[in-house]
């Protein structure tokens, strides 16, 4: 058995993202951000669809529709595949912890 609170990374100068789970039909990884967010050019557009949580602290979600979600503890969202989105903020001073599930888009 493990925890998803182990080995959490001393040196945030860069987000860190660990693969907890990776088969060939879902992905589960632990990301831990400190004040990053994703560039200011470019969004995520993802074949799979993913599911994220914040499990610590606080992340903004931005969407090319323009809409804007800020997730806190124990917060949730399904993002389906192709829905481009990115990171606009996380707080500078206090660890996120997100628990990212990555699937196949439903049929």
């Amino acid at each position: 058995m493990k925890n998803i609170a182990e080995n959490m990374p001393a040196d945030l100068s860069r987000e860190h993202f660990l693969d907890l789970l990776n088969t060939p039909n879902v992905r589960i990884e632990r990301i831990v951000s400190r004040g990053h967010s994703s560039p200011e050019t470019g969004w995520y557009d993802q074949d799979e669809d993913e599911w994220v949580m914040v499990l610590q602290g606080e992340g903004t979600l931005a969407f090319a529709d323009g809409r804007v979600v800020t997730l806190n503890n124990g917060d949730f969202i399904h993002i389906p595949a192709h829905c481009r989105h990115k990171v606009s903020h996380t707080r500078p001073n206090d660890m996120t912890v997100w628990l990212a599930i990555f699937f196949s888009p439903a049929e």
